[in-house]
């Protein structure tokens, strides 16, 4: 065996390594939600609201196990914020599709969630699958990291379509005469 690079990182270079991924979440979190709410308008709100109930709730999660932040864990946080809110983008999208075919807003927003739930589903499933693999069959980092996204996937789904739907019903529902949907 020929080594070809070796390295050694102390803790302070570690310490910088998490206090970046840090960062890197916090910005990459502000920049989605600035565009949710300036291209999905009221929706956009209510992704955004969800997006954060999430980030608490995976959060909460990883502490309930005493998880241990590090770079494959900040990692697993930044992939589970591009599901999450790649499930509301597909929500809002069939939405906007349910509106432009004539069907009310109250109807739109019924529709929208549950064509999108399928969809939703599916690939959430593919990446609990993925997660559970990498588990069984990784070691150290790559484990942290599929606990990570493991929790992450079931945050995400659950703030996705019941979060995001109770607050659209919170703004929208209640028996009110809505003549459009912000989205």
């Amino acid at each position: 065996m020929d080594i070809v690079e070796e390295r050694v990182v102390g803790p302070s270079l570690g310490k910088e390594n998490i206090e970046a991924g840090a960062k890197a979440i916090l910005y990459g979190f502000l920049f989605v939600c600035a565009l949710m709410i300036v291209y999905y308008k009221v929706f956009g709100v209510i992704s955004v609201i969800a997006l954060f109930t999430n980030l608490t709730m995976l959060c909460a999660a990883l502490s309930f196990i005493d998880a241990t932040l590090t770079m494959p864990g900040i990692a697993g946080i930044v992939l589970t914020l591009g599901m999450a809110i790649d499930g509301n983008v597909l929500i809002c999208e069939r939405i906007r599709e349910e509106a432009r075919m004539g069907n009310t807003p109250v109807s739109s927003i019924k529709s929208g969630y549950e064509r999108a739930w399928s969809v939703i589903l599916d690939s959430n499933v593919t990446k609990i699958i993925a997660s559970l693999a990498l588990f069984n069959f990784g070691s150290g980092p790559i484990r942290g990291f599929a606990v990570v996204l493991f929790f992450g996937v079931l945050t995400s789904m659950f703030t996705s379509v019941v979060v995001s739907r109770a607050l659209a019903t919170l703004v929208y529902g209640h028996g009110r005469k809505v003549k459009a949907v912000s989205v």
